[in-house]
């Protein structure tokens, strides 16, 4: 629905779950429980065996199946302690408030331009204006019906699980506010200090602005504002054989890199990377080098297969992988529960494409090649995110842009975040699909990802705007991939903020896509991003 014709009542709609389709129950049955009850049912089989001493009489068939069944025992206890340990504060600390601030004012902005959402007639590289739509409209008072004070309500109250706007009172966005800003429960106006009162109130009054209406006084205890850090950490059990299996298939798919494609498997300052660097490959005349931020899941059991059709494809590139143990489920690597933050990410990753001399931080690269230079191989890179690694990519642009020559996004997850559709679908919504289920249970609650996402999860630096990707309206220098039955991202609503400020050649959407079906071979994407990471013409 266009904005424009977007009408009050949208943001008073009651949301209602939906009904539970066929394909959540066999996803339940076929999946989700054989995998869950190995740990109860060994728990059983090492309580019945002990209590009627069976352990004695067992051949050596039974011996294994109990010392299977001991093990797992003793890794849910492992397991349970971790969740315990995940489950207390956040470690993020409260961020930098005047950084906080502008973000909080920037999103206030977002939507206010009149911008057309199919974007501009003209070519974007041709458009007088640099960065149409940027945020410099004032935050004014709008009209209760103004179509952007109703857009606002209606996204803004996804952050209140989808609850009527007017359900939502004062004492509740207070907690939200208090939460987004400060990081911390709020527990009354009469315990925070005389500063950050004044904060909660310049921007509660900015809100009331941009959504044409006072929010009323009081409290509602229906509304449970999406507190993502405080909010307790929903974490499903698996089992040591599950875990097992993942550490045995990504390190023989580490072996199968380094012996197949003569790939580099090392550590740069604790960040793990996969580096294939094609033996002919040379710094002034060859092919830009790319970097491969891959999303949650599974790591290189995952991705795998696309890093090696991106290694029969580019045969001529240099690719960089980091590897991402945190959000891999590799439960035995000592970052698994240590997240590299902003700062780190950043300077390691800035670090080692330095290192191999693909760019300097402060080195121009996204225009000019530099071919008559003496560092002319320090042409930036190709940076290629999917998903969560959209986070990092992010991160990159806005602490080294000029290192990012090219940039890639597919299904990212980084636009609009601020408008809480990620959260709330990962996080929060119940499922009704079977694919819903298997992205809740074997990545959402698995416990790497939900200390990541419910403990270290920064919004605002995690938010990237049109403004920080240089050449954004350049479709040989930036392009997007989206889904439009994208169930974890609102698709519809990036795709409208991009086509807004003029991004239209870059912009792919796919009506019918799913989140990450674009790397699949069946996609209508699958061969577009592979010559858009060539370069070809």
């Amino acid at each position: 629905m266009a904005t424009e014709k977007l009408l009050p009542a949208v943001a008073e709609t009651l949301h209602a779950s939906p009904r539970r389709e066929i394909s959540f129950y066999v996803v339940l049955l076929v999946a989700v429980l054989p995998i869950w009850s190995i740990v109860p049912l060994s728990w059983a089989f090492v309580a019945y065996a002990l209590h009627y001493r069976l352990v004695w009489t067992f051949s050596w068939p039974g011996w294994s199946l109990f010392a299977v069944a001991l093990s797992e025992v003793f890794f849910s206890i492992y397991y349970h302690n971790l969740a315990v340990f995940i489950s207390g504060p956040s470690p993020n600390g409260r961020g930098n408030l005047s950084e906080l601030r502008a973000v909080f004012h920037r999103v206030l902005k977002a939507g206010l331009a009149s911008l057309p959402e199919e974007g501009y007639d003209e070519d974007e590289e041709t458009l007088d204006v640099d960065r149409p739509g940027s945020p410099e409209e004032a935050v004014i008072a709008l009209e209760f019906d103004d179509p952007r004070a109703v857009d606002f309500r209606n996204y803004l109250r996804t952050w209140f699980r989808r609850v009527p706007w007017s359900h939502i009172h004062r004492q509740e966005m207070f907690a939200w506010l208090y939460w987004s800003v400060f990081n911390a429960p709020f527990e009354g106006m009469d315990k925070v200090s005389q500063m950050e009162q004044k904060v909660l109130h310049e921007v509660i009054e900015l809100i009331e602005c941009r959504a044409g209406i006072n929010i009323p006084e009081g409290s509602n205890p229906a509304v449970n504002p999406l507190l993502l850090t405080l909010d307790p950490v929903d974490v499903a059990w698996r089992p040591l054989v599950w875990y097992l299996g993942v550490a045995l298939s990504n390190a023989i798919l580490r072996r199968r890199l380094r012996t197949k494609w003569n790939a580099k498997v090392g550590t740069y300052k604790g960040l793990e990377y996969v580096l294939r660097i094609p033996s002919s490959w040379n710094a002034r005349t060859g092919p830009r080098p790319l970097v491969f931020m891959h999303g949650l899941g599974l790591g290189l059991t995952q991705y795998c297969s696309y890093i090696e059709q991106m290694y029969i494809s580019l045969p001529d590139h240099p690719i960089l992988v980091p590897l991402l143990p945190h959000v891999s489920q590799e439960i035995f690597h000592p970052r698994f529960l240590t997240p590299m933050g902003r700062k780190e990410m950043t300077e390691c990753l800035a670090g080692l494409i330095a290192e191999l001399g693909w760019a300097d931080p402060g080195e121009p690269s996204a225009d000019s090649e530099g071919k008559g230079s003496n560092d002319a191989g320090r042409r930036g890179v190709t940076m290629f995110s999917h998903s969560n690694g959209s986070f990092s990519h992010a991160w990159m642009l806005k602490a080294h842009p000029k290192m990012i020559a090219r940039s890639c996004f597919v299904d990212p997850v980084t636009f609009c975040s601020w408008e809480g559709d990620m959260c709330y679908n990962f996080a929060y919504r119940p499922c009704a699909t079977g694919l819903e289920l298997v992205v809740r249970y074997f990545v959402g609650t698995e416990l790497g990802v939900a200390n990541f996402l419910r403990r270290h999860f920064d919004w605002s630096s995690k938010a990237l705007w049109y403004e920080d990707i240089p050449h954004a309206r350049d479709s040989a220098k930036t392009i997007f991939f989206l889904g439009g039955k994208d169930t974890i991202i609102d698709a519809h609503r990036v795709k409208r903020y991009l086509s807004s400020h003029g991004v239209r050649k870059g912009l792919r959407f796919d009506p019918a896509a799913h989140h990450g079906e674009a790397l699949l071979s069946r996609s209508p994407f699958y061969e577009e991003i592979l010559r858009w990471l060539r370069e070809d013409k």
